[in-house]
């Protein structure tokens, strides 16, 4: 069995949260959802759970984080092809997301969106040479050096 991530997030208006994932193409697993918990799959082996504050309060002792002002943590997504960066971040902003400043390294690209709370997410896309760890040819093609 392949090693699957699981993502909770706690989020203010869980209809709002589930129309906004599933507008780019990502899907509501209709079994494990409720009027607690949306179940999105993202891919195969990567799963989103958007949880009501109430809900998510029930996995942790911790205070919800205002990821409107706060950063918690960076949900980061790598994709096959570099237009569907592009693609998925457009359609993100679209449905309500605010974005951040694109980031260019030659081989590597990204584009960043706050969610309606405020959570963090980078759609990025490697060289499959630099993935690979082929520097050598990463400096050949794109004039760099490994990042540190």
């Amino acid at each position: 069995m392949a090693t699957r991530v699981f993502i909770n997030l706690p989020v203010a208006d869980l209809a709002k949260s589930k129309e906004f994932y599933t507008s780019f193409g990502w899907t509501l697993n209709q079994n494990f959802s409720n009027d607690d918990a949306g179940a999105i799959t993202i891919s195969d082996t990567i799963h989103l759970m958007i949880l009501t504050h109430e809900h998510y309060s029930r996995f942790t002792d911790k205070p919800i984080a205002d990821t409107h002002s706060t950063s918690a943590v960076i949900n980061a997504i790598g994709l096959e092809e570099s237009a569907h960066v592009d693609a998925l971040v457009e359609q993100a902003v679209a449905a309500g997301a605010v974005e951040a400043a694109p980031q260019e390294l030659g081989f590597m690209r990204s584009r960043s969106f706050a969610d309606p709370d405020g959570h963090t997410w980078e759609i990025m896309w490697m060289d499959p040479i630099a993935e690979a760890g082929d520097w050598a040819a990463v400096q050949a093609k794109y004039g760099e050096q490994q990042p540190a």
